[in-house]
């Protein structure tokens, strides 16, 4: 159902080239959340006289290396990238299964368990592409997965949300701690 391959093969870490031909997508850049950081990639040179699997929209990259791996799927490229070698590109091939229903559902919970018991190393964990290409998936009609994700975008809209909560509130605490502070300063 899909093209599983490994990210572009920088040798040790991505090189800075201030006048390169590519940016390059590293595990910084992207967040469990799917929101990708396109102003901070680093800009590199890609040999372009070899194949380059530059990143298009639809694709899936999944972090296979670290603690947490998950999926996200890049609905827009705004300029030539490469994925680091932490990521696995995932690239489907077929139209009975959407891009975004793939990244969500290696992001829940079976597919986690699965990627968990099957991970390997001890100092830094990995996903080998064999354990991420024999995945088992549901692949429900379009119909479904495109609710399916619907309702995913709105879980993460509300989390957004109560996070801006969350985040105004402390910040409105801090305002009364400080505003508390002066006053005893004041009356001392």
């Amino acid at each position: 159902m899909a093209d599983v391959q490994a990210g572009h093969p920088f040798r040790g870490s991505v090189p800075f080239a201030e006048n390169g031909n590519a940016y390059a997508l590293q595990m910084r850049d992207l967040s469990p959340s799917g929101e990708v950081a396109w102003n901070g990639l680093l800009r590199t040179e890609v040999d372009a006289s070899k194949p380059v699997q530059w990143l298009e929209a639809g694709d899936v990259v999944f972090v296979a290396r670290g603690a947490r791996n998950y999926a996200v799927c890049l609905r827009e490229i705004p300029k030539p990238t490469v994925c680091s070698p932490n990521f696995f590109l995932v690239r489907v091939k077929t139209p009975a299964l959407l891009p975004e229903f793939l990244a969500w559902q290696i992001n829940r919970t079976p597919a986690q368990r699965y990627l968990a018991s099957n991970a390997e190393g001890s100092d830094q964990l990995s996903i080998r592409r064999p354990v991420l290409e024999a995945m088992p998936l549901a692949v429900p009609p379009l119909s479904q997965q495109l609710l399916i994700i619907a309702l995913a975008e709105e879980a993460v809209h509300e989390e957004r949300q109560l996070q801006a909560l969350i985040r105004n509130r402390q910040q409105q605490l801090d305002a009364l701690a400080f505003a508390l502070f002066s006053n005893k300063s004041q009356t001392n």
